[in-house]
């Protein structure tokens, strides 16, 4: 086997004198003795390949004379495709035969990367030169394989074999020379169509190929037999001998049309078109008749319409909107559910002016008009592929709508724009969602940033409406002294004449913001117009002035703190709505957060009023008792002079003078505590060493039962107040020494890391109960194990250390002392800056 490297000779396949001989194979090789296709098969088999091709190759193109097994997307009879696709030109430019066992494989590269094997996968080839009458190379006849193959001497034998049978007889030059007559077999067979002829007595002296094809007789079951005898021809239900003698009296110029129905082998009849002509040649006048099958027509037709009625019905079955257009932009389909979207009727005509029927409910994303020339429909007519872009349908009398959609140019196989279709599927309770997040957020901050609901409530209403795409709405309250439901504010999102809509008096029961204050429950009013249940004059009232002022939906939903009922939020829409779920719950979700910020409010205002009767309390007894005491301890002092130091009646005036004094102190502390919380004692700051007013603390302290342990370096300064400070570790000192058993140590430490001092006072007493560790920060708390311990004492002594290391900026808390005891541990700021070592409250 002889193998050449691959090339492609354009001169040789732009030559005009072989181009013409191409067109005339074209014409001779569909009527050769033995079918192309067949030839083509025969070289498959023989050669054992699973596929074989014969193809003609012109200057730009290559023309499919013979397929066998081809997969359908690469070729059949007479298909074209781009030299790209071919390998007849290789054959064709070098003129021998051309085999290649491994394409992927080639050095050359032209082969490795062909669009054979890039898109069919095919390995190896063998082709031969398919020649002409005058032995130009027209084409080639291939054998393919998605296999690597080694072509052998012998595939290439039977190949050159095969190749003969492509060849015209000599003489086939010119096809006139073989129709001479109209008694030729071969010019029959060659039209593509079914055609008899038929001499003047009916009789069948011809039947091609595709007569056969269509009635299922054989030529030689027909050839010589009677019409009537065979085919049965119904002409009108006349006698198809009489017509025959018409057709040849008149010897029509143009064909004579008509339906008729023809007798196929099986028995059926066949609906047929026949043109009919009476051609003369050397036999004799002939009556040529060019058969059509209309039953394949009807059926086509049939099909098109069934098609036509499936796809109308799966179009309106579809829950998204759908919408197409011709390539002049006028509609041509719309489906049932846009059109009810467009409130069209669901089968009349399509209206004619869009941009007036239609256009003008388009809004776009940010709520503006949308022109009909920049709607997706028609920006994907232009050529543009238009992916999931919002927008909204505003019809009058119908809520607001919003879709994504989608739309794209239909383009035909040969890159025509022929029109373009959209898809519209609603997303209005997704991005109804999004938004509802949004107006949480918005709800959120405004609560977040007002003093009071009143203040809150104008932003919080303006949150709600926007999302809801709604046109009021209006907060209540109910008054904590009177128990009655009064307005707070509302919002108004439309142009509507607000006169006696907003600011009435809500009836306990009548009406959506009546029945709410009664029940605690949501109420929802989807049309107000049909709402049969308001009956009474204040409900009828009410419902006019809605109507009045375009409302048809009404939701009130209850503000609570989870117990009870603190008001009602009302909302009012301009269209009837249908999502009573969602926008339920999108408004218990509002409501709940004004619920809590009222709640809190509330609370805070009662706190604010309990602090201000409890410092009003502290003051008032504080000075109250300081005078009696004062007077008390005075006079037990002048009366124990009285009493020698043995008498009975001294040791009680000394009691009374020692209880006195501690009343004394409870209140000095009292009053100090108060002073400090309200502000209207301040701190005296300045540069103190923290080591300094430790050690003179534990100097001061008396308890010789325990014993003082310091671990302190030799001076750590902050700024504070150093009589405050010194309070503060004096107190820590006192009450470590107290609920210590005698003989116990204490230790006192103190460290800083640059930033904060650290102050830790342990001892080895009963301890405090891990849960009560913060709430013997509290004035006049005590612990329990210390009330029970019989130990006496005021509980207000770690309160001022609190307060006092607070206003330091500072901390402090109590920790385990394992095994037992308790460790106070105060941290202070090391450097504070300058503005807040001032801090007063």
């Amino acid at each position: 086997m002889r193998i050449v490297m691959v090339k492609v000779d354009q001169a040789v396949l732009a030559d005009p004198v072989r181009l013409k001989a191409v067109e005339l194979s074209k014409r001779l090789l569909p009527v050769l003795p033995m079918p192309v296709d067949e030839i083509a098969r025969l070289a498959a088999r023989l050669t054992g390949a699973p596929m074989a091709v014969v193809t003609l190759v012109g200057s730009e193109e290559e023309f499919f004379a013979g397929t066998y097994a081809l997969p359908e997307t690469l070729g059949s009879r007479g298909k074209r495709l781009p030299l790209e696709y071919s390998l007849c030109k290789y054959v064709v430019s070098s003129d021998h035969l051309l085999g290649v066992e491994d394409m992927r494989a080639s050095d050359d590269p032209e082969l490795c990367e062909h669009l054979l094997t890039r898109e069919y996968g095919v390995r190896a080839f063998l082709s031969v030169p398919v020649r002409d009458t005058e032995d130009r190379p027209v084409g080639s006849l291939t054998v393919l394989d998605t296999e690597v193959r080694g072509w052998t001497d012998e595939h290439s034998a039977t190949l050159l074999e095969i190749e003969h049978l492509l060849r015209p007889p000599a003489g086939w030059t010119a096809l006139p020379a073989a129709v001479d007559g109209l008694d030729s077999a071969a010019l029959l067979d060659s039209v593509p169509q079914a055609l008899l002829a038929v001499d003047a007595n009916g009789i069948i002296v011809g039947f091609n190929r595709a007569a056969e094809d269509l009635l299922g007789f054989t030529a030689a079951e027909v050839r010589g037999c009677s019409l009537d005898d065979c085919i049965h021809p119904d002409y009108d239900h006349q006698p198809i001998g009489a017509a025959l003698d018409r057709l040849f009296a008149a010897a029509p110029t143009r064909p004579v049309r008509r339906q008729v129905r023809l007798r196929h082998r099986d028995g059926r009849r066949l609906l047929t078109e026949v043109a009919l002509t009476v051609v003369r040649g050397s036999a004799g006048a002939l009556a040529c008749v060019l058969i059509t099958d209309l039953t394949g027509s009807k059926a086509v037709e049939e099909r098109a319409d069934h098609n036509a009625s499936f796809l109308n019905a799966l179009l309106d079955s579809l829950s998204v909107g759908v919408v197409a257009c011709d390539a002049a932009g006028g509609l041509v389909v719309m489906n049932r559910a846009l059109r009810e979207v467009y409130g069209l009727p669901a089968t009349s005509d399509l209206p004619t002016d869009y941009a007036t029927a239609i256009g003008r409910f388009l809004y776009d994303s940010d709520n503006k008009p949308l022109p009909w020339r920049s709607a997706p429909l028609m920006r994907a007519c232009a050529g543009e592929y238009v992916r999931d872009t919002d927008i909204f349908i505003a019809v009058p009398g119908h809520r607001n709508r919003t879709f994504s959609v989608t739309a794209q140019p239909i383009v035909t196989p040969d890159g025509r724009r022929t029109g373009a279709v959209a898809v519209s599927h609603e997303v209005t309770a997704v991005r109804r969602v999004e938004r509802f997040r949004a107006c949480h957020e918005a709800v959120e901050l405004a609560l977040k940033s007002a003093a009071s609901i009143a203040d809150a409530t104008p932003s919080v209403l303006q949150a709600v409406v926007t999302t809801l795409g709604w046109s009021a709405a209006e907060l209540y309250l109910v008054d904590e002294i009177t128990g009655q439901l009064h307005t707070v504010g509302h919002w108004n999102g439309t142009a509507m004449d607000i006169e006696d809509f907003f600011g009435h008096t809500p009836v306990k029961g009548a009406g959506a913001t009546g029945r709410v204050w009664k029940t605690g429950q949501p109420f929802w009013i989807r049309e107000i117009g049909e709402a049969t249940m308001l009956r009474s004059p204040f409900e009828r009232e009410r419902v006019e002035i809605c109507l009045r002022s375009g409302i048809h939906s009404v939701l009130a939903v209850p503000v609570s703190d989870g117990r009870s009922l603190l008001g009602v939020l009302t909302c009012y829409a301009g269209a009837a709505e249908h999502h009573e779920d969602m926008l339920t719950v999108l408004l218990d979700g509002v409501a709940a957060q004004i619920g809590i910020f009222v709640a809190l409010r509330r609370a805070e205002e009662l706190s604010r009023q309990l602090g201000r009767m409890q410092d009003d309390f502290i003051s008032l007894v504080g000075h109250e008792l300081r005078t009696p005491l004062t007077a008390i301890t005075a006079y037990a002092g002048m009366l124990a002079d009285d009493y020698s130091e043995d008498d009975e009646g001294r040791a009680m005036v000394q009691s009374i003078e020692r209880n006195a004094a501690e009343l004394q102190t409870i209140v000095a502390t009292l009053l100090d505590l108060a002073g400090l919380d309200s502000g209207h004692l301040n701190l005296n700051i300045r540069r103190v060493d923290l080591t300094t007013i430790i050690a003179e603390c534990e100097a001061a302290s008396h308890h010789h039962d325990v014993r003082f342990h310091t671990d302190m370096p030799d001076a750590v300064t902050i700024d504070g107040d150093p009589d405050r400070l010194r309070q503060v570790v004096q107190d820590l000192l006192d009450n470590a020494a107290k609920y210590s058993p005698g003989g116990s140590d204490v230790h006192v430490s103190l460290e800083t890391d640059g930033q904060m001092a650290e102050l830790c006072v342990s001892d080895e007493g009963i301890g405090t109960p891990r849960d009560e560790r913060e709430r013997v920060f509290d004035r006049f708390y005590r612990g329990s194990n210390v009330r029970h311990h019989g130990t006496n004492g005021s509980g207000l002594g770690l309160s001022r250390a609190r307060t006092i290391v607070h206003l330091h900026g500072g901390t402090i808390q109590l920790l385990d002392n394992e095994p037992t005891g308790t460790v106070a541990v105060v941290r202070l700021p090391h450097e504070q800056d300058a503005a807040l070592t001032v801090r007063r409250l």
